[in-house]
């Protein structure tokens, strides 16, 4: 598997999207996440992201959407959300990406006011006909489990059910390893995503609170959720997810304390970076 960085990282040192990428180089990563939006960013600067990458020989993985309105009860607003991901699948198509990294939402109002079987249908039937659209361009969707407990993708149980139900060979699962250890997901539970998974995160937390700090800096005992993650064949990339330094004039030194922790880990584990 290989080693990527999400772009956002770069977001605090104010120096644009072109320095980040070529950071990301600089440090050794072997690919690139997106985090940007292609309704808020203008053509220069989605040219920019696809020549910056190319130029730095980093492939474009994955570009990451939160649309937590595909499953809003409104239909209109779930209209909107599923045109934008179409937009997302084609920014991931212009950009050569592997799949569109997908946070799905929450249910609203705890569950109480809506039935929860009919948010989840709906989310559901959207990922069906997102699933056609990311076909047609040979990508995939690769859904997020989120750790929340109003998250309709909360546990792997969850996950690996919602996905039987689109089924859907272009709808996926990514794996996020401080994700797994908020929801008190045990590394062996992840042998039920085998040939359900796409995509990897990683970073480390607190074991209470989202936190997407470099590994090493928390809890989480990586070494075992690795060795089960190699062990489903994954063919594609382990991205490290990172959130705001608390020192930001050092976030360089921030990103490559995580790419040097990862990068050792992921040898503990017997990953090889290929």
């Amino acid at each position: 598997m290989k080693l990527g960085l999400i772009n956002s990282a770069w977001v605090q040192s104010g120096r644009g999207t072109a320095w980040g990428i070529r950071q990301t180089k600089a440090i050794g990563f072997d690919t690139i996440d997106i985090f940007a939006d292609p309704l808020d960013i203008d053509a220069r600067e989605r040219k920019l992201i696809r020549t910056e990458c190319e130029a730095s020989g980093l492939p474009v993985v994955s570009v990451a959407c939160v649309a937590v309105g595909l499953i809003d009860f409104n239909p209109s607003v779930q209209r909107f959300h599923l045109d934008r991901c179409r937009k997302y699948l084609d920014f991931c198509y212009e950009l050569g990406a592997k799949n569109l990294l997908l946070v799905l939402g929450e249910y609203i109002w705890e569950r109480e006011v809506i039935p929860p079987a009919e948010q989840w249908t709906t989310g559901v039937n959207h990922l069906k006909t997102l699933g056609d659209y990311a076909a047609g361009l040979g990508l995939q969707v690769a859904l997020e489990l989120e750790p929340f407990k109003l998250s309709l993708l909360n546990d792997v149980p969850n996950m690996v059910r919602f996905i039987d139900d689109v089924n859907h060979p272009a709808v996926q699962a990514n794996i996020d390893i401080s994700h797994l250890q908020l929801a008190g997901t045990k590394p062996d539970e992840l042998r039920a995503l085998k040939g359900k998974a796409i995509h990897v995160h990683i970073s480390d937390c607190d074991g209470k609170v989202h936190g997407d700090l470099p590994p090493g800096r928390g809890v989480v005992d990586f070494v075992p959720y690795l060795r089960e993650i190699a062990a489903l064949g994954i063919d594609g990339a382990i991205s490290i997810e990172l959130e705001y330094s608390p020192e930001p004039d050092k976030i360089a030194e921030w990103v490559t304390e995580a790419y040097t922790a990862t990068d050792r880990l992921m040898r503990e584990a017997g990953i090889n970076r290929e």
